[in-house]
C-alpha cells in the first residue's frame, strides 16, 4: 500500500484518485474549489463518467479515499504526489501552466521528507525540468524529491476501464528510486510499463494524441473526397482498418473532433515544435481539416433547407462525444452558435450534458428526449452518437418532424435504410 495524494479532482484527478484507493492504496484528492470539495465529501460527483460514482461512494466508506481543500494534506500525508490539475491552451496555442507551477510551489512549500512528484497533466516536453527548478526555489530546506513524468491516456466515457486496462504505463523518471516507486505503485496493473526520461514520456502524450487526430483529419478528408465521387467513406475505412498496419480504430468520419484533448493537444504540440524551430505543416493541416468539417456540416444542413432563417432545428448530442457531459470544444456547441447567428430556433437534448450546455447557451429549448427535440422541427441534426439515438423509433421521429430530414454528422444510421423509410438524410462521406 501507498500513500497517495492527488492534487486536481477534474476528470483526470478524480478517475486517478478513486482507481488508485480502489487498488488499495490510502489516497487524498485536494482542489482549491471548496464547494467542489463539499459536494465530493457528500458523495456528489461534479460530472458524469459510467461507474465513477459508485467506485467514489465505495472508497469513501471505506476511507481509503478522502477530499480536502489543503494541498498541505496531500502532501503531508503522501509519499507520491500527483499533479492533476488544467492546462489550458493559451490564444497562441501554447500550453497555459500556471496552475502547474502553482501546485508546484505550494507542494515545496509544504515538503518535509523525500517525495516522488508527479505530471499527471498534459504538459509540453520540457515541464518536468520546470517543475524540478520550481520545487528547488521554494523548498524551505534542501529535502530530496524526484519529478516524474506518468502521461494518462484515459478516453471520457471509458476512463475507468482504461485505468485498470491499459495497453501500456509511460514513466518518464531520472532515478532509480523514484523508477521503484512507480512500478510498485502500477505493479497490480499487471501492464507494459515503458520507462523513459522526463522529456521522452512528454513527448509520448502529445504524440500520441496527435496521431490519433491525424487519423481523423485523414478519414474526414477522405470522406470529403467521397462525397464528390460518390463513393462511400465506411467502405473505404473498414477495408483501410483491415489492414493490421492501419488499424480500424479513430477511422470513423464525421463532423470532426473535439473535447479538452486533441484540439488543445495538436495546438500545443504545434507551437512546442515552432518554438523548436520546426514547423509541423501536418499538424497545422489536421487542425484546418478538422476545423473544414464544421462548415461542412453547416453546408449540408443548409443544402437541406435551403433557408435557414425561422427554421427550427432539432440538434441531438451536446457533449463532445458519447458517455460524458464534457462539453468542452464540442462540435454541437460550435454548430448551435453558427445556426443561431443564420437565424435558426434550436431545439436541443442531449442524455447527459444538458446542464453544462445551459451554462454555456442562450436562447435554446432544452427538451427531454430526442422526441420532443424532433417535435415540429424542420429538420433533425445528429452531432453525438450516443446509443439512444441509434436506437430511436426513426418512425415515430418521422412523424414528428415537420419533413422527414435528418443530417447525421456522425454518420450512425445506414443510408439505404433511411431513404428506405422516406427520409432526406445527409451524413458524410457516403457520396452526393
Amino acid at each position: 500500500m501507498h500513500k497517495v495524494g492527488v492534487i486536481g479532482s477534474g476528470y483526470v484527478g478524480l478517475v486517478t484518485a478513486v482507481c488508485f484507493a480502489e487498488l488499495g492504496n490510502k489516497v487524498i484528492c485536494v482542489d482549491n474549489d471548496k464547494e467542489k470539495i463539499k459536494k465530493l465529501q457528500r458523495g456528489a460527483i461534479p460530472f458524469f463518467e459510467p461507474g465513477l460514482e459508485e467506485l467514489v461512494s465505495k472508497n469513501r466508506k471505506a476511507k481509503s479515499l478522502v477530499f480536502s481543500s489543503n494541498i498541505k494534506d496531500a502532501v503531508t500525508a503522501s509519499e507520491v504526489i500527483f499533479i492533476c490539475v488544467g492546462t489550458p491552451s493559451n490564444e497562441d496555442g501554447s500550453a497555459d501552466l500556471s496552475a502547474v507551477e502553482k501546485v508546484s510551489m505550494e507542494i515545496a512549500k509544504s515538503m518535509k521528507e523525500y517525495k516522488v512528484i508527479v505530471e499527471k497533466s498534459t504538459v509540453p516536453a520540457e515541464t518536468g525540468e520546470k517543475i524540478t527548478r520550481t520545487i528547488e526555489m521554494y523548498r524551505a530546506r534542501k529535502i530530496d524529491f524526484d519529478v516524474v513524468s506518468n502521461p494518462e491516456f484515459l478516453r471520457e466515457g471509458q476512463a475507468i476501464h482504461d485505468t485498470f486496462h491499459p495497453d501500456r504505463i509511460v514513466v518518464g523518471v531520472e532515478n532509480p528510486r523514484a523508477e521503484r516507486i512507480m512500478r510498485e505503485l502500477y505493479r497490480p496493473l499487471k501492464a507494459p510499463v515503458i520507462v523513459t526520461n522526463i522529456n521522452t514520456a512528454e513527448i509520448i502524450k502529445h504524440a500520441s494524441n496527435s496521431f490519433l487526430a491525424v487519423k481523423i483529419s485523414f478519414i474526414n478528408a477522405i470522406a470529403n473526397l467521397c462525397d464528390r465521387l460518390n463513393a462511400n467513406v465506411d467502405q473505404v475505412a473498414e477495408a483501410m482498418g483491415m489492414d493490421s498496419r492501419i488499424g480500424r480504430a479513430f477511422l470513423n468520419a464525421g463532423a470532426g473532433y473535439g473535447g479538452s484533448c486533441f484540439p488543445k493537444d495538436v495546438e500545443a504540440f504545434i507551437y512546442l515544435a515552432s518554438q523548436k524551430g520546426y514547423d509541423f505543416e501536418l499538424l497545422k493541416s489536421v487542425k484546418r481539416i478538422n476545423e473544414g468539417q464544421k462548415t461542412i456540416l453547416f453546408n449540408k444542413i443548409k443544402d437541406a433547407l435551403w433557408i435557414i432563417k425561422n427554421k427550427t432545428i432539432g440538434i441531438l448530442g451536446l457533449s463532445f462525444k458519447p458517455d460524458t457531459d464534457d462539453i468542452r470544444s464540442s462540435v454541437a456547441i460550435e454548430i448551435i452558435t453558427k445556426l443561431q447567428e443564420a437565424g435558426a430556433k434550436i431545439k436541443a437534448y442531449d442524455p447527459q450534458a444538458v446542464a453544462k450546455a445551459k451554462e454555456k447557451l442562450s436562447g435554446v429549448d432544452f427538451c427531454r428526449d430526442a422526441y420532443e427535440t424532433a417535435a415540429n422541427s424542420d429538420c433533425l441534426v445528429i452531432v453525438t452518437e450516443w446509443d439512444e439515438f441509434r436506437n430511436m423509433d426513426l418512425m415515430k421521429i418521422k412523424r414528428l418532424l415537420r419533413q422527414p430530414v435528418i443530417i447525421d454528422g456522425r454518420n450512425i444510421f445506414k443510408s439505404s435504410k433511411m431513404k428506405q423509410l422516406g427520409f432526406t438524410y445527409k451524413s458524410i462521406g457516403r457520396g452526393l
